[in-house]
């Protein structure tokens, strides 16, 4: 499955248009994780334990999204945005939305 950020895509022609697909997931921290992570905030550098928390996420929620589409009978996906929110103190929701297409070779 081809997914891009872009409405369109370079030798390709969109044949059909199949309709907005999404994919979620809501994630919380772990007070492991919040200790280390915090620890980190006073020396400085890179939060690895949130930065690993939040590639699993988008990794999770593009699957999902692609699995709408699959079954929907797409061969792509386009226009794809991100976007998180709060749920909760201490979790968050990300979520992934696109389009999802049929398409062919122009």
């Amino acid at each position: 499955m081809l997914v891009t950020t872009s409405e369109t895509i370079a030798n390709k022609r969109i044949v059909k248009t199949l309709g907005l697909v999404r994919g979620n997931t809501v994630r919380a921290r772990h007070i492991g994780k919040d200790i280390l992570a915090g620890l980190r905030n006073i020396v400085g550098g890179e939060i690895h334990e949130y930065a690993k928390l939040i590639a699993e996420s988008r990794e999770q929620t593009l699957d999902r999204m692609v699995t709408e589409a699959t079954e929907l009978g797409a061969n792509a996906i386009i226009a794809t945005r991100f976007t998180t929110s709060v749920m909760m103190g201490g979790a968050a929701e990300l979520l992934a939305v696109g389009t999802a297409v049929i398409i062919e070779d122009a």
